[in-house]
């Protein structure tokens, strides 16, 4: 899903393709796609686009008379910038923006189509699709602290609640308690006031350096690589990869469809947390640290086993 780096630049390039334009009409491939019925659409029709807006994940287009378009592209959905009357994709494609001079296309992936439109007036209509997340690249230390012990959660399921915090998911949740130096499934209400505070600064710090590397790779163009799984993370989709802090190979806990990845050298003090799946099938046989983990993968390659005296 984008999340607040690739949204702040899909909105920043949006704000230099499309700012002061006429949206001409909007072509749909996928009746689902818009979950709003009143106003009508058409209405919409010949408005210019007066600026643009983050809430949480979404991107709204705002126009006059408090005519605002919400867009969210919930986990595959994706923007790409066309020749104006350019066709939707057959099987991805959702709809298509037209301007004078190009069209926005919506592509989503997968069978699971989540992405959402919807045409809204009024601000106050507007706040309705607003979570309500706190915005922690303009929040205080004290106000972060506030929100994260209001819930005693794990930490990546409180970074990753949009009633909670805004804008943050699955990757960069991942990169955030990596540069913290926190487990995943830490409790919110036992972290001690030091961890909250490096915890704090990391959401800013990864937020911040990704959002600048996301924006010097696009430089005046449009977003056409947005990923969750980017080489140059430290841990995000780099399971049994070195960590580039430590050298431990990097674990991860799935769950349904996601899955969390972490450091154990760094982050746990070298335990493993236990895959559910896995854990359940291997039972006594799970490893608990690195060190049994080491062990297990040398009997495997049919190598010595180094025990303790």
């Amino acid at each position: 899903m984008p999340e607040y780096p690739d949204i702040t630049v899909y909105i920043e390039r949006l704000n230099a393709f499309v700012k002061r334009q006429r949206l001409e009409q909007i072509r749909f491939a996928s009746p689902f796609f818009l979950r709003t019925a009143k106003p009508p659409i058409k209405t919409i029709h010949g408005a210019k686009v007066g600026s643009l807006e983050r809430m949480g994940k979404r991107i709204v287009f705002v126009f006059d008379k408090e005519r605002y378009l919400v867009l969210h592209l919930m986990i595959a959905g994706r923007l790409h910038w066309r020749k104006k009357g350019s066709n939707i994709p057959g099987k991805v494609g959702l709809a298509a923006f037209d301007f004078p001079h190009g069209s926005l296309l919506i592509t989503e992936a997968g069978s699971k189509k989540r992405a959402s439109l919807h045409f809204v007036i009024g601000r106050a209509y507007l706040e309705q699709l607003n979570p309500g997340g706190l915005e922690v690249m303009s929040a205080s230390l004290e106000a972060f602290r506030i929100v994260l012990i209001s819930e005693n959660h794990t930490l990546k399921r409180s970074l990753t609640d949009p009633r909670l915090f805004s804008g943050i998911g699955n990757a960069y949740s991942d990169e955030i308690l990596h540069r913290a130096r926190l487990s995943p499934i830490g409790l919110t209400q036992k972290l001690t006031e030091d961890q909250i505070e490096r915890l704090f600064y990391a959401v800013r710090d990864t937020l911040k350096e990704w959002t600048q590397r996301l924006r010097d790779d696009v430089g005046t163009g449009f977003p056409e690589r947005v990923t969750a799984f980017r080489p140059e993370m430290a841990v995000h989709g780099r399971y049994k990869k070195p960590c580039p802090a430590c050298g431990a190979p990097v674990q991860r806990i799935r769950y349904a469809s996601n899955e969390t990845n972490y450091c154990p050298g760094c982050q746990t003090g070298g335990k493993l947390l236990a895959d559910r799946a896995l854990s359940r099938l291997l039972k006594k046989d799970w490893p608990r640290n690195l060190e049994e983990l080491e062990a297990r993968h040398r009997q495997s390659a049919g190598k010595p086993v180094m025990r303790d005296k």
